[in-house]
């Protein structure tokens, strides 16, 4: 009778030591990753945030909604003569002079052809 007892009891002992590392295990886990999480959140001032932010965020999350879109002036490589041209022009744009392709569309912005030279327009 006692050594069916004192069988359960170890057998009780072995499966709360089992447990209690887990909790021990998870306890760890969590209070890791609690750790990171505050090491890798800075603190930002929501007013006044800095420029590089602001360019990452979505045109419609910055603080100021601002166009990511543009006009330029591109400079033919062959003849120098500027054409303005749309930042995410959907077709490709000739040289008025020379008709050469200044641009090519992309899905997004324009690829411009190498050799041109641009800046964008103030305006």
């Amino acid at each position: 009778l006692d050594a069916e007892s004192h069988g359960e009891s170890a057998a009780q002992q072995e499966q709360a030591a089992r447990s209690s590392s887990r909790q021990q295990q998870e306890h760890k886990g969590s209070s890791s990753s609690t750790q990171h999480f505050t090491m890798t959140f800075g603190v930002e001032d929501l007013l006044h945030p800095s420029l590089a932010s602001e360019k990452r965020k979505h045109k419609l999350k910055r603080l100021v909604q601002s166009p990511n879109s543009f006009f330029m002036d591109v400079k033919c490589p062959g003849c120098f003569s500027i054409t303005t041209i749309f930042s995410h022009a959907q077709t490709a744009v000739m040289c008025p002079s020379c008709a050469v392709v200044l641009c090519q569309p992309t899905g997004g912005k324009a690829r411009l052809t190498e050799g041109c030279s641009f800046r964008k327009k103030v305006d």
